[in-house]
């Protein structure tokens, strides 16, 4: 399920930015490291999809990193600043946003709490998880399982030192503002909010389950996709990153394959207005079968991959 979640990066994310606790786990490196890590170049893949008149880049982002690797340069900076306006999945919440989106979908105040709602093999991994991870047994007691197990994800791979302020949706943001770009998403918190709160609450304890069985292989697992996705080797990121999709074809359709229809169908509708635009999603839905770019041969459009 881990895969899952780190195949569609955007939604992956947005537990860093509705957890505290992420930001607090978070080890600061030291000056030493983190003047070495500077140096760690990466070549992250992108596509173009044009006419006489309308480009859109197209870029998959890692929203996990750890601080230091430089992939906002060469042909990506290139097409950024080339770029009028930046596409994300959603534009990045701030805090009242998030509150907001947590009351209506991530919280229940009343009955039993989710420790209570867990069978008993399960409850002792989650707890242990909890433990491990140096956070309070009671936590994510009114919450749903969903959030629990994103936010897990999340502070496992914050305590091996990947930073949500080094992933690739905060830096295009923040060059996107100083430059005066408009910044727009695909879709809104709340709808991501949504693909998962939508789940049965038999489907989201087997999802909390699935993940806390994977979390000692998570960090493995993002270095394994950082590394690909780094490389621009897309073929070896969908295989790494299909290897989880068969077991739970629910997720997998909800999270991926019916958001990239919608997403290349966008693509579509804005190839009618002139410009140029870059689009940042997960790596993942750039990748594989599945992908954005094989959707978009439902509109007789072709992405090419720039390479550099």
């Amino acid at each position: 399920m881990i895969k899952i979640l780190l195949r569609t990066a955007g939604l992956f994310a947005f537990a860093a930015w509705t957890m505290p606790l992420a930001a607090q786990q978070a080890p600061a490196p030291a000056p030493a490291a983190a003047a070495a890590a500077a140096t760690v170049d990466a070549d992250p893949a992108l596509w173009v999809v044009k006419d006489d008149d309308t480009t859109i880049y197209l870029f998959g982002t890692i929203h996990l990193l750890k601080p230091g690797l430089s992939w906002f340069d060469e042909a990506v900076k290139t097409a950024f600043d080339a770029s009028d306006e930046l596409v994300q999945e959603i534009v990045l919440p701030d805090p009242e946003t998030v509150q907001k989106a947590l009351v209506a979908t991530a919280i229940n105040p009343t009955g039993p709490g989710l420790e209570q709602k867990l069978p008993a093999d399960t409850r002792k991994a989650y707890l242990a998880a909890l433990a491990d991870l140096g956070v309070p047994a009671a936590a994510f007691d009114r919450f749903d399982p969903w959030f629990a197990a994103t936010n897990l994800s999340v502070l496992k791979l914050v305590k091996a030192g990947y930073d949500p302020n080094s992933g690739t949706e905060q830096a295009l943001t923040a060059a996107a503002k100083q430059a005066g770009k408009p910044v727009t998403g695909l879709e809104t918190l709340e709808q991501q909010f949504g693909y998962f709160d939508g789940l049965s609450e038999k489907s989201q304890i087997a999802f909390l389950a699935d993940t806390v069985k994977q979390l000692p292989e998570a960090e493995k697992e993002i270095g394994k996709m950082v590394t690909q996705w780094s490389e621009g080797d897309t073929d070896a990121l969908a295989e790494t990153m299909n290897e989880g999709l068969k077991a739970t074809p629910e997720i997998a359709r909800i999270l991926l394959v019916d958001r990239n229809v919608r997403w290349a169908n966008w693509i579509a509708d804005r190839m009618a207005k002139p410009g140029t635009v870059f689009v940042a999603v997960g790596a993942g839905h750039l990748a594989g079968k599945d992908s954005v770019q094989t959707k978009l041969a439902a509109h007789n459009l072709k992405a090419e991959r720039i390479h550099y």
